[in-house]
C-alpha cells in the first residue's frame, strides 16, 4: 500500500511540473509589460519611471562581480551550476510578477466594466472626490505593471551576466522526467510483481 501511494505521489508531481510552463526570458517578455506600455502607464497613473537600462546593467555588473569572488574557490562546472541557480530565480521573479500583473489586470478590466450595470449599487462609483474600488484596481494593476517591467530588466540583465560570465546563453534547468506512459507501464510491472511473490 505504502509503494501505491508514493507511485502515486511521484505521478502527481511529474504531471505538475509538465503541466507548468517554464520560467524563461521568452516568458517574462511575454507576461510583463513592453517599453511602449509601460512608459504609459508611467504617464497616465502618473508613476516613478522605471529605469530599465540602469536596473539591466547594474544586475549584470553585480552578477559578473559575484562570479570573479567566488571564481577561485569553483571549478568551471560548479561555477556554472551556481550562475545558472541565480539567473533563474531573477528569470522566475520576473514571470511570477508579470502572472500577477495580467491576473491584476483581469480584475481592474472587470470591476470596471461592471460599472455600467446601473443595477448593482455595490459596483457604483464612490462618493466625488474618493476613489473609487475600480479606480484603485486599475491603480494597482499599473503599479505592479512597472514592477513587473523592473523585474523583467533584472532578469535581462542575469542572463546577460550568464553569457558573460559562462560563455553562453542561458536555458532554464531541465530534468530529466521520464514519459508518463513509461511509468505507469513501470508501476503497472510492479504490481503484477507483487503477485509472483
Amino acid at each position: 500500500m505504502a509503494q501505491n501511494s508514493k507511485t502515486s505521489t511521484r505521478q502527481t508531481a511529474t504531471s505538475k511540473s509538465a503541466s507548468r510552463p517554464a520560467y524563461t526570458l521568452e516568458r517574462a517578455n511575454m507576461l510583463c509589460p513592453t517599453a511602449t506600455l509601460a512608459l504609459t502607464l508611467e504617464t497616465r497613473f502618473a508613476l516613478e519611471a522605471v529605469d530599465f537600462h540602469a536596473i539591466r546593467e547594474t544586475t549584470e555588473e553585480m552578477l559578473v562581480k559575484i562570479a570573479a569572488v567566488v571564481t577561485p574557490n569553483m571549478n568551471e562546472q560548479a561555477l556554472t551550476i551556481h550562475m545558472q541557480r541565480l539567473v533563474a530565480s531573477f528569470v522566475a521573479s520576473a514571470c511570477g510578477a508579470g502572472d500577477f500583473y495580467s491576473a491584476k489586470v483581469t480584475t481592474a478590466r472587470e470591476m470596471t466594466s461592471r460599472l455600467s450595470n446601473d443595477s448593482r449599487d455595490e459596483d457604483r462609483e464612490g462618493v466625488a472626490g474618493f476613489e473609487s474600488k475600480s479606480q484603485r484596481a486599475r491603480e494597482f494593476a499599473a503599479m505592479v505593471g512597472l514592477q513587473a517591467y523592473a523585474l523583467l530588466a533584472a532578469a535581462q540583465g542575469a542572463v546577460d551576466a550568464y553569457a558573460h560570465v559562462v560563455g553562453s546563453e542561458w536555458r532554464p534547468y531541465q530534468r530529466n522526467v521520464p514519459n508518463d506512459q513509461t511509468a505507469l507501464r513501470q508501476a503497472a510491472q510492479l504490481e503484477m510483481d507483487a503477485f509472483a511473490a
